[in-house]
């Protein structure tokens, strides 16, 4: 009989989530410098070497991986023989591990959930609630596994109820690309096939705590039905040609992970969710002796990885940019941004319709400036601003037509594709969409060397922000006649992956 106190539990969460905030696993450090070296297409390569080296700093730093500090998810098996010395919930505990960990004074973490998700979306504050699933298991511990689960990469999850006679690969070869790149591949796709609808989604998720093992499965073969699924999708999903960050490449997944279960004889439930590239998820156990110890990896199993724009790079001053410049920009290119622009995400967007619908005016010009989306996390020490990647540009689509008509609006910058709604308006006004590259937050923060709130602080990271840039790295994703790199890209590597595979 194990005693599980409460201030262990409380403590282990909070420490859990400390760490995975700036420690990527190490098995996703060894896949995607593997990603790195055998990538081909230097678009690609580029996006993984920023995320591989914001990788690096973050360890040595001790701030996140991403801006997206993301929705704490738990699994947690409690054995049977469990005694309980608290006075909390097994919830409450786990919550008040949450709060303090997303307000630990050295390492800030972004407060992202919003409670009555249905009507005002007040943010909670701290993070809290977290998605807890509890299981009562034989044994005399507590089995932990905690992920802190992005937003974007949440957004593409699918599911369907095949009929059960329908093909699980065709399903998730024609699914796969209408995830776009949201989720910032390269990454793991979790699959959950069986049990009922919501049993399939949260196998999905399950799996996507499993490590990266593909290449061992792939040196030693299949020993099961599973595992053969698992080695034909891996490659015949590289082989569609998406590439990291969309960008067309070899590898749009690391690992394929696959739970199953028993279900019903009219049914073929089947669920993917995928894990991004700010990967952030760990497994400990209580025992009753303490609180968990997460051993810090060492830096050395980091590869050794330098980024250079390149001479090609074209550096560009926003705060005289003209349409002229804009339309000379080619997809593809690497632009070195400095000067002023402006940030802006959904809740952002919404209040800024709501002010135009009323026929009142913006707090803020946005004439002849770009728009970064981002909600950035809070700066410590030092820091003029906390990690500040791009958010998923697609969300913003909506808005597109409105910001290019009514505001001055000269271009955007975020992370993965846009949509038909938001091309159609930037081919419309001539506008650009600058891509960032998704999971590089912190390498991106150091190119910022002024921030300020300038609308809607009430907001919290959803704020309009005011940044001063210096040399900050984006790349042409859609140029002013709306051709997206995103689009033609992937295309042309699917042709040579499947071109070099009849060879």
């Amino acid at each position: 009989m194990s005693i599980i106190r409460q201030d262990d539990l409380i403590q282990s969460i909070a420490d859990s989530l400390q760490y995975i905030s700036y420690y990527h696993p190490l098995d996703f450090i060894k896949a995607m410098n593997e990603a790195y070296q055998k990538e081909e297409n230097p678009a690609a390569k580029d996006a993984i070497a920023q995320i591989l080296i914001n990788s690096r700093m973050c360890a040595e730093g001790h701030r996140p991986i991403c801006q997206d500090t993301g929705i704490v998810t738990v699994f947690l098996k409690i054995g049977m023989e469990v005694q309980w010395d608290a006075s909390m919930s097994v919830a409450d505990m786990i919550n008040e591990g949450v709060r303090r960990a997303y307000a630990h004074p050295d390492n800030v973490l972004r407060a992202s959930i919003l409670a009555d998700p249905a009507g005002k979306r007040i943010n909670t504050k701290d993070n809290t609630p977290a998605v807890i699933h509890m299981e009562v298991v034989p044994g005399d511990t507590l089995d932990i596994e905690i992920a802190a689960k992005g937003g974007g990469s949440e957004a593409k999850a699918k599911f369907a109820m095949l009929n059960p006679s329908d093909n699980i690969i065709d399903w998730v070869l024609k699914t796969v690309p209408t995830m776009g790149a949201g989720w910032c591949p390269p990454g793991i796709l979790g699959i959950g096939i069986g049990g009922t609808a919501e049993k399939a989604m949260l196998m999905a998720k399950q799996a996507c705590m499993g490590s990266i093992d593909i290449q061992e499965l792939i040196t030693r073969g299949p020993d099961n039905a599973l595992e053969a699924l698992r080695l034909e999708l891996y490659d015949k999903v590289n082989a569609l040609g998406i590439g990291a960050q969309g960008l067309g490449g070899l590898t749009t997944v690391l690992d394929i992970k696959i739970l199953d279960y028993p279900t019903h004889a009219a049914n073929k439930p089947i669920a993917i969710i995928p894990n991004c590239a700010a990967t952030r998820h760990v497994h400990f156990v209580l025992d009753g002796s303490g609180p968990a110890e997460f051993k810090p990896p060492r830096l050395e199993d980091w590869p050794e990885i330098t980024w250079d724009a390149g001479a090609t790079a074209r550096r560009v001053n926003l705060d005289t940019v003209t349409q002229q410049e804009l339309e000379s920009w080619q997809p593809g290119e690497t632009l070195l941004l400095s000067g002023t622009l402006l940030t802006g995400r959904d809740a952002a967007h919404q209040h800024m319709a709501e002010l135009f619908e009323r026929g009142e005016s913006l707090p803020v010009d946005f004439t002849n400036k770009f728009i970064y989306y981002v909600g950035p996390v809070d700066p410590v020490r030092d820091e003029v601003v906390g990690p500040a990647g791009p958010t998923t540009a697609t969300r913003m689509d909506k808005f597109t037509e409105m910001m290019l008509a009514k505001t001055g609006l000269l271009g955007m910058i975020g992370k993965a594709e846009r949509g038909p709604e938001g091309l159609a308006a930037i081919k419309k006004h001539k506008a650009i969409y600058l891509m960032a590259v998704g999971g590089a937050a912190y390498l991106v923060a150091k190119a910022i060397r002024k921030s300020r709130i300038v609308a809607f602080s009430d907001l919290g990271m959803e704020a309009i922000h005011e940044f001063v840039v210096k040399d900050m790295p984006v790349m042409v994703a859609v140029d002013t006649q709306g051709i997206s790199v995103h689009q033609t890209a992937p295309k042309i590597w699917q042709k040579k992956i499947n071109l070099a595979l009849l060879e």
